[in-house]
């Protein structure tokens, strides 16, 4: 009996570490045409793919550093009229799926958008007046809005916790303003740009939306088309393993910035002072910190809903609503089916690392984690290779058929997706949870199912609410696993959005895209209520 929770865990993460394994595996599986299609890439696309990527990277890594960083320094170190209002306003863009972000600017900014015709119209202009915004620095800008809030999030945490107790001291040692900004702030705040940084690149990487929609041919791309164009999965498997590489070595930097982050949050947590306080700005200065917090919310949040609206309030008669609320119907099942299965699973992986960490279950939870980090579109290669295998070795067992085009196998690639999202709130909510508790109740003659229905589900409530909304957000923002898995006629938001968006039909593809915004909206509020609650009292004023 006590090998069957080892057992129970080791089955659970097979199931959700067998996509990330089946990829791995495909080298083993080496075969000439394979090799072929490799070698044809190689000489003709792959460099292209590898190219366009690594300019997103670059581009949006810059792009989200030089919007985070500012908004997180301005809000923590200083203090300026509608500072406070700013503070939770920066975090929207995290309600705005990325696809979502492009297809609201295409629809204004492209050469029959509003912008342009207006602008032909007022000044006798002809032709292209702007840009072309499908295209990768058009790709860079949206996702450079859409996911600044990563860096200034973490940014702004380590900067709260740390930064203004030794920078009140540096100014009472006299230094000035851009010596304590240059050789305190910006070094504490390092580690935590980093991991945010991290974070932002491994969504890029992950995407299909944007990158499909306007056309770029980045990695991802090519693995969809190594997969479907050219009708190899192996092949297609083998380029996700390098896309792999890429992100656990993001992950790896992410995970060393952050220890490096608790690192020195553990070094400077007994500086703390009372008498610390934001630096209040004044004049011109206030009016320049109030235009660079409130560009990146223009840019990200509110100027692509309101280019949504646009269309949306032009005619209500054209909008699909009998076929919409179909449409929230599946997201929302889909979404609250994968939840509750999440929770359930974090916290049995959560709860079996708390009773006896050993070296097999953190390796196996690390394993499940990773999901996360990898692309859905490589979720679902990793998924469909073991099948196919068990469907060629025993036809008679319809693994084909429990798995592809069904609301199991969907399930089945968010979990092994989003999983790793509700551990990481249960593990945060046992780290609350004192071990004396699991003593006493030992002492008492509870067995382990006891414990954990009656001591600590009580306690991790709140944490497994969080980690069930989370989750659920996440799935209905979910493109490319959905597009390939979803059962006939079962259509989510996140696909019809897309779908009426590469059609064209941008007026119809609002109202989706505003739903699945409204829906994100949610664990962003929860999220800034609770950075608020953590503040400390009223902040005084100090004349820079």
């Amino acid at each position: 009996m006590r090998a069957l929770p080892t057992l129970i865990l080791l089955l659970v993460a097979s199931v959700l570490a067998l996509p990330v394994l089946a990829l791995v595996s495909t080298w083993a599986q080496w075969n000439v045409v394979s090799a072929d299609i490799l070698r044809e890439m190689a000489a003709t696309v792959l460099p292209e793919y590898l190219w366009v990527t690594a300019q997103l990277i670059v581009m949006v890594g810059v792009g989200v550093v030089a919007m985070g960083v500012p908004a997180a320094l301005l809000v923590t170190v200083f203090d300026f009229p509608g500072r406070r209002s700013f503070e939770w306003l920066l975090l929207l863009p995290l309600a705005m799926p990325a696809y979502v972000t492009a297809y609201a600017y295409t629809d204004f900014l492209q050469y029959a958008g509003p912008l342009q015709t207006w602008l032909r119209a007022s000044f006798g202009l002809e032709g292209r007046l702007l840009p072309e915004v499908r295209s990768v620095w058009g790709a860079a800008w949206v996702f450079s809005f859409s996911l600044y809030p990563y860096v200034y999030l973490l940014a702004r945490t380590a900067l709260a916790e740390r930064a203004p107790q030794l920078m009140e001291a540096a100014r009472l040692l006299g230094a000035p303003m851009s010596r304590r900004l240059r050789e305190i702030a910006l070094p504490m705040a390092r580690p935590a740009v980093a991991a945010g940084t991290a974070l932002a690149l491994m969504e890029v990487m992950a995407d299909y939306g944007v990158s499909i929609y306007f056309g770029i041919q980045t990695f991802t791309i090519g693995i969809y088309k190594a997969w479907l164009s050219m009708d190899n999965r192996i092949a297609a498997a083998q380029l996700a393993t390098v896309l792999l590489a890429v992100v656990v070595l993001l992950l790896w930097l992410e995970q060393r910035a952050q220890r490096r982050l608790r690192f020195v949050g553990a070094a400077t947590a007994r500086a703390s002072s009372s008498d610390a306080r934001p630096v209040r700005l004044h004049g011109r200065r206030a009016a320049l910190a109030w235009v660079l917090c409130l560009l990146p919310v223009l840019m990200g949040f509110a100027l692509p809903v309101g280019f949504m609206l646009r269309p949306l309030s032009a005619d209500w008669s054209v909008l699909p609503w009998d076929r919409f609320l179909l449409w929230t119907w599946n997201s929302v099942r889909l979404g609250a089916m994968t939840a509750v299965l999440a929770v359930l699973s974090a916290w049995f992986l959560a709860y079996s690392l708390r009773r006896a960490p050993t070296l097999l279950r953190r390796w196996a939870v690390q394993i499940i984690a990773l999901g996360y980090a990898v692309p859905g579109a490589v979720i679902v290669v990793g998924i469909l290779l073991p099948v196919g295998w068990l469907q060629a070795r025993w036809p008679e067992s319809g693994a084909g058929a429990w798995v592809t085009v069904t609301v199991w196998g969907l399930v089945w690639a968010y979990l092994v997706r989003f999983v790793s999202v509700a551990l990481q709130s249960m593990q945060a909510g046992y780290a609350r949870v004192p071990r004396s508790l699991d003593e006493s109740a030992r002492m008492l003659g509870a067995t382990g199912v006891e414990l954990a229905a009656r001591v600590h589900w009580p306690l991790l409530r709140r944490a497994g609410f969080a980690a069930a909304l989370l989750v659920f957000v996440d799935v209905m923002k979910e493109l490319p696993a959905t597009i390939v898995l979803r059962p006939f006629n079962t259509d989510t938001l996140a696909v019809v959005a897309n779908q009426l968006a590469r059609d064209e039909r941008l007026g119809e593809a609002a109202l989706p895209s505003l739903a699945l915004v409204l829906v994100g909206l949610v664990p962003v509020i929860l999220l800034s209520r609770t950075l608020r609650a953590k503040r400390g009292p009223a902040d005084a004023e100090l004349r820079l």
